[in-house]
């Protein structure tokens, strides 16, 4: 499924130290063999929490998150039960609006939102929605206004901006609330968290004629560049770069192709470049003799198989919970105005489009 939310993901600088905080929740609608709602939440890209409308429970995916205490998690899962129910209204409004009330297909409402802490202070948040994979309404956080994608999102857009209280509380939680949370989060979590883990760098060719592959893997944390340089110059024509992807050891890979003619294969000009987030080390590797594979190092070898990514799930579902009361704002909520017409009530969790 295609996510326009993958722009977020971007690197901020070679060797800056960013952590994030994400939380992603779906609704689906459809005969499809999959739960209704669902809800994970991911710092520095892995999965802390989870939540689904068939169990009905919020549940810690990791050890650090469990020193959390049966008020936190109550408190999730009520948040997320109210939203299962925002999520299924929404999703009606918008099938209405495309002319699908009649459809018998599967359709997906998805919001995403979150926030970054660069190392040296610096902030972003983002809130965006989208529709059966595609962008439908995003937050623009110097205007705190809404964004519409389509011309059948601007319904939605008209109704949000129309007081801008929307727009103004979710404001506060990416500024405030997000990042204290997503601050006590890696502490929790600092040894794993904030561990580094050095590359293994193999490049590998399937004949003369094939674009050369440098292939990053196990490394820590995600945040990583990987690119080639000819004559200490980066090169950018002929380059294609791969999608950062999970190991199933909670390390990532990365790979980055080149295009180059055969007679440079052994001329020593080219070399992989790898630069780790929070290491000032750039780990190097040469391009010669590349029938033999190349390795840089501490590397495993030549690169035998894609490896699994383990976050699947990720790319349907997305989320945060928010919550009217203030309290739980404490609680890593953020408040939200959530009905559709503009009231309040206690039973709303997200904004209905």
């Amino acid at each position: 499924m295609k996510l326009p939310f993958l722009l977020f993901l971007g690197i901020y600088g070679a060797h800056a130290v960013t952590h994030s905080l994400k939380y992603f929740y779906t609704g689906v609608s459809g005969d499809i063999n999959f739960p209704e709602f669902t809800t994970v939440g991911l710092v520095d890209e892995g999965q802390f929490m989870y939540f689904d409308s068939n169990t009905k429970t919020a549940v810690p995916k990791t050890e650090w998150m469990k020193r959390e205490g049966a008020e936190y998690w109550d408190s999730q899962t009520q948040g997320l039960i109210g939203a299962h129910q925002t999520f299924k209204a929404s999703i009606q409004i918008v099938k209405d609006r495309f002319n699908q009330s009649r459809s018998t297909g599967v359709h997906t409402y998805q919001m995403m939102c979150g926030c970054e802490l660069d190392d040296d202070g610096t902030r972003r948040g983002y809130f965006q929605y989208g529709y059966d994979g595609e962008d439908f309404v995003s937050l623009d956080q110097r205007t705190l206004t809404w964004t519409a994608a389509n011309q059948k999102a601007v319904i939605t857009k008209l109704k949000w901006d129309a007081t801008g209280a929307e727009a103004n509380i979710l404001n506060i939680y990416l500024e405030n609330t997000c990042i204290e949370w997503l601050q006590k989060y890696v502490n929790y979590g600092k040894d794993t968290l904030e561990r580094k883990v050095h590359p293994s760098v193999s490049l590998l060719q399937k004949s003369p004629s094939s674009p050369v592959t440098c292939h990053a893997t196990g490394f820590y944390p995600r945040s990583v560049m990987v690119f080639w340089r000819r004559d200490g110059d980066q090169v950018y024509e002929d380059v294609e770069h791969g999608e950062v992807l999970p190991n199933e050891d909670g390390t990532f890979q990365n790979s980055v192709h080149l295009t180059v003619k055969p007679e440079d294969l052994d001329s020593g000009r080219y070399e992989c470049v790898v630069q780790l987030s929070g290491v000032q080390e750039d780990f190097v590797t040469r391009l010669e003799n590349t029938k033999r594979g190349a390795e840089g190092s501490g590397s495993s070898g030549l690169i035998i198989g894609a490896v699994v990514a383990v976050l699947l799930l990720v790319a349907i579902v997305c989320g945060v919970v928010i919550w009217k009361k203030k309290k739980d704002a404490k609680k890593g909520f953020a408040p939200a105005n959530t009905s559709d017409d503009g009231s309040n009530s206690s039973n709303n969790t997200a904004p209905k489009a």
